[in-house]
């Protein structure tokens, strides 16, 4: 027999391993049968470029990110979760999630995603060289002076990581548009928080996805810190061991700016789950499931219960703990049409002034300019 859906997740083992073994485990016990869910891959920048009404048309199971609902839903691509599972279920992943990650996934009060992978940026260090992570982002200028420091730069990171320190200095920015995405003054000190670092980047590390930098750390063993980087619980772990712990706040005691990841499994609209594919995907977010089958095969669980599980940090070089207090106080991007454009425009826009003279109240103007202008084309729809 062949596979009766069709799933699209990212190709990383965290992205795909636990899918693919949990849908092989569902199927049926003669040798030869197939899955449950044939889970095909792409690079996690595909999920930047392909529009997710397009992917929709021909997935039934779709793994995303929660900035991409404003236009799936828009585009009538995915189902609300509601007309699926029981509302006691959905109830009890919206309380047992970790930080905001189904508050992520909730549009018009209506939950469009389960929040199976949980991450946010958070900082990273080798600790043979970085004994105690700095506490604030002047403590990391500091270390950035005498030990290699790198910002998360490529894709869409310039922005994540901006919007992150616009956060931690006390101004979230807008999740809709019309009036800019920050402050103009708090996001000028946010971009010259971050020239001061990006001006001591060690060569290279500004082309490198978070997967990328990770990897440097681990092989060459030359870059000593990140303050803002996706935590990859793979990399926590193991030979070559890289140390995570809370990203950097503004001021001792201040709130830890990160803005929320992580992926969520989204049910297409073209879809007709059976009651077996509905209980697969339940069982996904069973907390059992989350504290061993999940984290046993590369995942990163989405369950606070796993977050603090002692097994699942002794596991994991204490990723969870050592993170929680930032994911839990994350900041959640806009979903609105055309957010994913935008982000990756104002992202290569921050990057090219990060890495060239130009003045902060330029690039800060221009990302506001750009921002507003969503709302300007969904007026002309």
């Amino acid at each position: 027999m062949t596979a009766r859906y069709r799933g699209l997740t990212w190709d990383h083992p965290r992205g795909r391993l636990a899918l693919e073994r949990a849908a092989a485990n569902a199927s049926a016990t003669d040798a030869a049968a197939r899955s449950l869910i044939e889970w095909d891959v792409q690079p996690l920048e595909g999920f930047e470029s392909s529009p997710i009404e397009e992917l929709a048309q021909r997935y039934d199971v779709i793994v995303l990110d929660h900035p991409h609902l404003g236009d799936a839903i828009e585009a009538g691509a995915i189902r609300p979760l509601d007309e699926v599972f029981d509302a006691a279920f959905l109830d009890e992943v919206r309380a047992g999630a970790v930080g905001p990650s189904t508050a992520s996934y909730t549009l018009g009060g209506r939950l469009w995603a389960l929040p199976l992978d949980a991450a946010t940026q958070v900082a990273v260090s080798l600790p043979e060289f970085v004994t105690e992570a700095p506490r604030t982002w002047a403590d990391v200028a500091a270390l950035s002076e005498a030990s290699p420091v790198a910002l998360s730069l490529a894709g869409p990171h310039a922005f994540l990581s901006f919007a992150s320190i616009c956060v931690a200095l006390g101004a979230e920015p807008a999740v809709e548009p019309g009036d800019g995405f920050v402050d103009a003054a708090v996001g000028t000190q946010a971009f010259a928080m971050m020239a001061e670092v990006a001006g001591r980047t060690p060569p290279g590390a500004a082309e490198l996805n978070p997967i990328g930098l990770l990897e440097r750390m681990r092989r060459d063993r030359d870059i000593a810190y990140v303050p803002l980087v996706y935590g990859y619980v793979n990399y926590a772990s193991g030979p070559g061991a890289l140390r995570f712990d809370d990203a950097p706040a503004a001021h001792v005691g201040g709130r830890r700016g990160s803005t929320i990841g992580g992926t969520g499994i989204a049910i297409s609209a073209r879809s007709t789950p059976s009651p077996e594919l509905v209980a697969h995907l339940a069982g996904l977010l069973d907390p059992a499931t989350q504290r061993s089958f999940i984290p046993e095969h590369a995942g990163q669980p989405g369950l606070r219960s796993a977050w603090t599980d002692g097994a699942v940090n002794a596991a994991s070089g204490d990723f969870y703990r050592r993170t929680l207090a930032t994911i839990e106080d994350a900041w959640v991007r806009p979903r609105v049409p055309g957010y994913i454009p935008f982000q990756g425009a104002a992202s290569a826009a921050l990057r090219d002034a990060l890495l060239s003279p130009a003045r902060a109240s330029d690039a800060v103007a221009e990302l506001n300019g750009t921002f507003d202008a969503l709302a300007r084309e969904r007026s002309t729809l």
